[in-house]
């Protein structure tokens, strides 16, 4: 059976199509941060720099603007379908997104430059001998990935929440 376009094509489609867009494009970027850094310390160590460089071009442009635009257009479709703000499935990922951005914003924003810095600082330090990094450069990495970790289970649960819809 045949639609014609202007049957199948309404603002809540373009919404849904923003929406996921958003999702895959923005938030999607955010897993590849994941690999970066152990890619580069089994590299050259002097890459460091460039990796948080990329973390912060990725949650600055990609993450941050992602946000807004599946806060903007889940407003949009719950009006549009009546849905109760109230539903866990979506107040629930309405708490996950907002927990996002106040991450990204908060945490792994400013985090991602002091690592910047410190690299940037310790490779200086290294001369053209090898570079060690600090334990403070370490643990702050190892507590960023932490939360990295968590935050790409935020993601997957909030999908699961869109997808699903539990006591819808």
């Amino acid at each position: 059976m045949d639609l014609p376009l202007a049957t199948t094509l309404t603002g809540y489609n373009i919404s849904l199509w923003i929406h996921i867009t958003a999702v895959v494009v923005g938030l999607g970027a955010t897993f590849a941060e994941s690999i970066l850094m152990p890619v580069a310390m089994k590299g050259d160590p002097r890459h460091m720099p460039l990796v948080f460089r990329i973390q912060l071009t990725i949650n600055r442009f990609f993450a941050n603007p992602a946000l807004l635009l599946i806060i903007a257009t889940g407003v949009y479709q719950a009006i549009e379908y009546d849905w109760d703000f109230g539903a866990p499935w979506i107040s629930a990922s309405f708490v996950i997104v907002f927990i996002l951005g106040g991450l990204i914003g908060g945490y792994f924003i400013p985090t991602d430059k002091k690592l910047l810095a410190m690299s940037e600082k310790e490779i200086a330090a290294a001369g053209d001998g090898p570079v060690e990094f600090s334990e403070e450069f370490q643990t702050m990495s190892r507590t960023e990935g932490f939360f990295g970790a968590i935050t790409g289970l935020l993601v997957i649960a909030a999908i699961f929440l869109m997808v699903v819809k539990p006591g819808a």
